[in-house]
């Protein structure tokens, strides 16, 4: 694991967005192994979006990286989407898909594998389309900050998705809880909170790179979900198999919070 948190110096400076989504977000390995992780993440977004309550207006995806996979269960139950990275490259490469540019990544066979989860395989296309018609903006963000949109606000949301961000933004607990806090704010109150963590990990790596993460426990997460004005909702936990040598994470936690109505 490294020794020293991973900034976002070092992100903006060398995280390389193509090797990550060929690294990660393939369906099938090299050797033709299945992606387990991908997969699994995938059925559980599938499962949360399909909640009762668990959709509206607008949705907020908060450290979006260069993937769209957390999107694509979620597109159905939204109208507009506002995905946020602090990450140039990031954007740039979430950019690229959205606007079918050459050199995009291919996310066809996973669209396709979430359509199969929702009973047909053949409506790909159409979903790819109403992912792209979809997000409406793509924005910088910074979670330490009180307003991670700084300078540009936001209207409060309906939703707020947030998959394997905050463990790598957050260099300790508290900045934890505080990044929680502040993304929070950007939902409505009686909206909802959509996580997707990793729990026991402190580090993973790619590209011969090694990225810092923060080594989270489920009461932890789910303690500061609580902490930052949120009632939990739904909680599963799903164990990662170890084997994997470019991380060393336990398990993946996901998660559905309701916002408390504030108290005036």
């Amino acid at each position: 694991a490294p020794a020293v948190f991973t900034g976002v110096d070092v992100y903006q400076r060398s995280f390389n967005p193509q090797e990550y989504l060929k690294e990660f977000y393939t369906l099938s390995d090299s050797q033709g192994q299945p992606n387990t992780f991908l997969m699994e993440n995938l059925r559980t977004l599938f499962k949360m979006f399909s909640l009762d309550g668990l959709r509206g207006e607008t949705l907020i995806d908060v450290g979006c990286g260069p993937t769209i996979y957390q999107l694509l269960s979620a597109c159905e139950r939204f109208q507009e989407i506002i995905a946020l990275d602090y990450t140039d490259q990031n954007r740039r490469e979430l950019e690229k898909w959205l606007k079918n540019e050459p050199g995009a990544f291919d996310w066809k066979p996973v669209v396709e594998y979430v359509c199969e989860l929702e009973g047909d395989r053949e409506k790909w296309a159409e979903k790819q389309e109403k992912v792209r018609k979809k997000v409406r903006q793509v924005l910088k963000c910074d979670v330490t900050k009180a307003n991670p949109t700084d300078p540009v606000s936001l209207p409060p949301a309906d939703c707020i998705v947030s998959t394997l961000c905050l463990e790598a933004a957050c260099k300790d607990l508290d900045t934890f809880r505080s990044a929680l806090k502040h993304i929070g704010a950007l939902v409505k109150p009686g909206g909802h909170l959509v996580m997707v963590t990793v729990l026991r990990e402190t580090y993973y790596a790619f590209n011969k790179q090694v990225f810092s993460c923060l080594r989270l426990e489920k009461n932890t997460v789910e303690e500061a979900v609580e902490g930052a004005g949120f009632d939990v909702k739904f909680s599963e936990v799903q164990t990662y198999l170890p084997g994997d040598i470019r991380t060393d994470c336990e398990a993946v936690l996901s998660l559905v919070a309701r916002k408390r109505a504030s108290i005036t």
